[in-house]
């Protein structure tokens, strides 16, 4: 089985390169990953449980990473047994190539599989490989790239009230501006709106 693709990530080469070789973001990427730890500076061990189909499995393996060039990409490969469900073993080339500030990962695959999940056919094969691709990306993307901004609440429209009469809608614009900028944060985060008091507080407090 052969299978290419890419995956547009928003964060730089530097920072895709180093995830790439990060044991804890490889842990939360791979669909079904239940266990893996680096054996030494290019090998590691994992142990994956999927479903093919009708066949549910635990393959147990070995990782080996290859052809380091920092930050342009390197070369995976291994092998994993799924006891009675068969075998698969195979290898990968990654490389990063920068687009601005954002990073374009292509990636050509290829793989053999054997024993009973090669019996399921090619086509739900290669239609579950490339799901577990995308999940594996998606997955990254979300862990490397930027947190996700939150979208700042649409004002409530100012009533004239009494107040509103004697200074004029304007002047309590200007008079709220003014006030809130005193309790403004300095790092440039966005703000949100406390629903008890519509106060700003500042957002990097709460993902502190």
């Amino acid at each position: 089985m052969d299978m290419n693709g890419s995956q547009r990530i928003e964060a730089s080469r530097e920072k895709v390169y180093a995830a790439l070789n990060d044991v804890d973001v490889l842990r939360q990427c791979i669909p079904g990953c239940e266990s893996i730890e680096k054996t030494s500076e290019n090998e590691m061990n994992a142990k994956v449980t999927l479903r093919v189909g009708p066949v549910k499995a635990s393959f147990t393996g070995k990782v080996l990473l290859s052809d380091f060039d920092p930050p342009n990409g390197y070369t995976i490969s291994g092998e994993g047994s799924g006891g009675m469900a068969g075998f698969a073993k195979g290898g990968a080339k990654v490389s990063l190539v920068a687009e601005g500030d954002a990073t374009l990962l292509n990636y050509t695959v290829n793989a053999e599989i054997g024993g009973k999940i090669a019996q399921l056919g090619s086509r739900l094969i290669d239609g579950t490989a490339k799901k577990l691709a995308g999940d594996f990306f998606e997955k990254f993307s979300e862990i490397v790239g930027p947190a996700p901004v939150a979208e700042t609440p649409e004002a409530e429209p100012v009533k004239k009230g009494w107040f509103g009469k004697i200074i004029g809608t304007t002047g309590v614009a200007v008079l709220m501006i003014t006030f809130s900028s005193n309790l403004c944060c300095l790092n440039g985060h966005h703000h949100e709106m406390n629903d008890a008091f519509h106060f700003p507080i500042c957002s990097a407090h709460r993902s502190a």
